[in-house]
């Protein structure tokens, strides 16, 4: 068996495309919301995806993401830790070293020819360390709290060309831009291009998984309509931490602080088990 094969994070992706269902990749920030997330995917009986941003290895010296590493390792269900969005090759290397199963190597804020460059290079950095990848081809319009903003940067439709030449990088996992936005919609609300989604369904033809990136204020049908489509990993944030933020705002300062925090983490896994069950991976591990 190769690495790839025993791999967490390509094995939770393979099984779910397998099973037609959706993955819940969910970015965390502190160690509540770590164990609130472990928390709903043993309760559901899901697979699951930690994701951190580049932020959190910075911030904690990456402390946090060996936490995370050590909370999937003992749970009972399969639990990969990945790196969303690592937009330089000096954070893609001390990744590397810490206990990931997957980097995104994120070269989307360049023009395309160096993206490729770029990405073959540091995928096979990252293949030698036994690191699954994922990479965006296009550019999807936005940011969020912890990642590079690309205002200002236009926003690039994936095309079914450019997914062979993603493909011929190497990587396990692509994010196709086709409508969907970093962080907010406005009040429009998403409006993704389903046909162009198919189009680089077809050309990818099981040889990467794809990923739903920019999920916020989604409805539980559009979330539905994009696993029946065929996205395998579904990144989210604020979608499963609304109300761990809308929490803390109404109870901090009125209750003790061990009773915030305890009663943090279950607002984490309540809405978490949530998204499981729209994705369709609940029961699933």
């Amino acid at each position: 068996m190769s690495w790839k094969e025993s791999n967490c994070h390509t094995r939770i992706l393979r099984d779910a495309e397998a099973g037609r269902y959706g993955i819940i990749a969910a970015i965390a920030y502190n160690i509540e919301q770590v164990l609130g997330l472990v928390r709903a995917a043993e309760t559901a009986r899901s697979p699951l995806i930690i994701q951190f941003f580049p932020w959190a290895i910075e911030a904690t010296d990456g402390l946090l993401v060996r936490a995370a590493a050590d909370a999937a390792k003992g749970a009972s269900v399969p639990i990969s830790i990945h790196l969303d969005h690592a937009q330089s090759e000096t954070i893609i290397k001390r990744a590397a070293e810490l206990p990931f199963d997957s980097i995104m190597v994120d070269m989307s804020h360049y023009e395309k020819e160096v993206n490729l460059k770029m990405t073959r290079e540091l995928v096979k950095y990252c293949n030698d360390r036994k690191k699954a990848t994922e990479a965006e081809p296009g550019r999807i319009e936005g940011g969020e709290d912890g990642v590079m903003d690309t205002a200002g940067l236009e926003a690039c439709m994936t095309t079914a060309e450019e997914v062979d030449e993603f493909v011929n990088t190497g990587v396990d996992v692509l994010a196709p831009a086709f409508g969907n936005v970093h962080g907010e919609y406005g009040s429009q609300g998403p409006h993704l291009d389903f046909e162009m989604f198919e189009k680089v369904r077809l050309r990818a033809n099981g040889r990467v998984h794809l990923a739903l990136h920019g999920t916020n204020g989604f409805a539980p049908e559009l979330m539905k309509r994009c696993v029946g489509a065929g996205v395998t990993k579904i990144n989210v944030n604020r979608l499963v931490l609304d109300d761990y933020y809308g929490h803390l705002r109404a109870n901090v300062g009125k209750i003790p602080h061990t009773q915030l925090i305890e009663e943090g983490i279950q607002k984490v896994a309540d809405l978490t088990v949530q998204w499981m069950e729209i994705c369709g991976s609940a029961g699933k591990a």
